[in-house]
């Protein structure tokens, strides 16, 4: 098997920035995936004023400014402190990689749960930067296929299971002790990496199975999670109404839109939507400029593509310009089909970890071809230059 590629640097935070190709990146992680009008549309102001007018939305349910001068990293933070968007310092910043069910309620399960848990950071123990929890005990599980090291999910008979990424089933626990024994096993995780040489064993999926049988009696999997819930699409919606941003970007002008229509603020997700909550009315009536999808069956939906070159230093090749022509093109009826593309400048796939229908790599300013694949894995077809990929496809 191959390995997966080391990737350089760290996961960009609001106190710790990271300098990319086009300019310092600060990551915003709102609490319970959710923003205010207010605060959506003081990110937009950010986005315009000190970055490049984009807001990207990532795998975790986080936003992003890009595009930063080192000198606005400072005023950025002062006002994203002011919207009410800072942790406390970098710390409690890097330990809330808490991804929540988008669709939580006041007061219903995921919501209880991720408070708790947000609220006892301090008893987790040192983890690796990427490591993260997903909340998910809604009556189906949305997050199944979503980052995450440990997740409190719905099980099959109602109740509520700690699971270890990686593993299929999980271990039933009751809802008061959920978090405490979730954070029991992120020190279960941390002591036993420890005995790992192997540098994969930052995640615990990379434990998982062959270390399943070390986990404590009450962690031992056995209960299944209630089966995944139906993917949310674009479209109204009990909560308001979706719309999604392709490639996880969205402009300054889009996101003031989504604003000035979410009198209860906008939901974020993992997978490019936002929910504008307590709005409603048309989504075909956006603006076409604005680049919002509002189609279920929009192609852009199943297509991951990272910023590429000239944006990151580690590509060689532009990403979004052929993922854009592909999805509108030769590719368009497979992906509203359901088949998933993945453009990715380099053998790390960061917009995408997970097997992808077909995959083009960047490599030496060209592209590879990995068929039912991820990014690193090998090849079928390499070396060819964007107005070549179409007459193989």
């Amino acid at each position: 098997m191959i390995m997966r590629p080391e990737p350089k640097g760290w996961c960009p935070g609001a106190h710790r920035p990271m300098q990319s190709g086009d300019g310092m990146i600060v990551r915003v992680r709102p609490r319970l995936s959710q923003i205010s009008a207010a605060q959506a549309k003081g990110l937009a102001r950010l986005a315009r004023q000190y970055g490049n007018g984009q807001i990207d939305l990532t795998n975790r349910a986080n936003l992003q400014l890009r595009g930063l001068l080192p000198d606005a990293v400072a005023p950025v933070v002062q006002d994203l402190s002011a919207l009410g968007l800072l942790d406390l310092d970098a710390a409690t910043e890097s330990r809330r990689n808490i991804l929540t069910q988008p669709l939580w309620q006041s007061g219903d399960d995921s919501h209880h749960l991720t408070q708790e848990l947000a609220a006892r950071l301090n008893e987790l123990p040192d983890l690796p930067a990427k490591f993260g929890f997903a909340i998910d005990c809604g009556p189906a599980p949305f997050l199944s296929s979503d980052p995450a090291d440990i997740r409190l999910e719905r099980s099959v008979d109602g109740g509520v299971i700690v699971r270890a990424d990686g593993l299929a089933l999980g271990a039933p626990v009751a809802l008061t002790d959920a978090v405490g024994l979730a954070i029991a096993l992120a020190h279960w995780f941390a002591q036993t990496a420890q005995t790992c040489a192997e540098p994969a064993a930052r995640r615990m999926a990379h434990l998982m199975p062959n270390r399943a049988a070390l986990l404590p009696d009450w962690a031992q999997p056995r209960v299944r999670p209630a089966a995944p819930a139906v993917r949310l699409c674009p479209g109204p919606h009990p909560l308001g109404y979706c719309a999604g941003a392709g490639f996880g970007q969205i402009s300054a002008d889009a996101l003031d839109t989504l604003a000035d229509r979410a009198p209860g603020g906008l939901r974020l997700t993992p997978w490019r939507l936002l929910i504008a909550l307590g709005g409603g009315g048309d989504l075909g009536q956006f603006p076409a400029a604005l680049g919002l999808i509002t189609r279920a069956d929009d192609p852009l939906l199943a297509v991951d593509a990272c910023v590429g070159a000239p944006f990151c230093g580690a590509a060689t090749v532009a990403t979004r310009p052929l993922a854009g022509q592909l999805a509108a093109g030769v590719l368009a009826p497979a992906l509203a089909s359901g088949q998933t593309l993945h453009v990715s400048g380099c053998s790390k796939g960061c917009a995408r970890a997970r097997v992808a229908d077909l995959t083009l790599v960047g490599a030496g300013g060209r592209f590879d071809i990995v068929r039912g694949g991820v990014a690193w894995d090998t090849a079928e077809e390499t070396g060819l230059a964007p107005d070549e990929i179409s007459g193989v496809l």
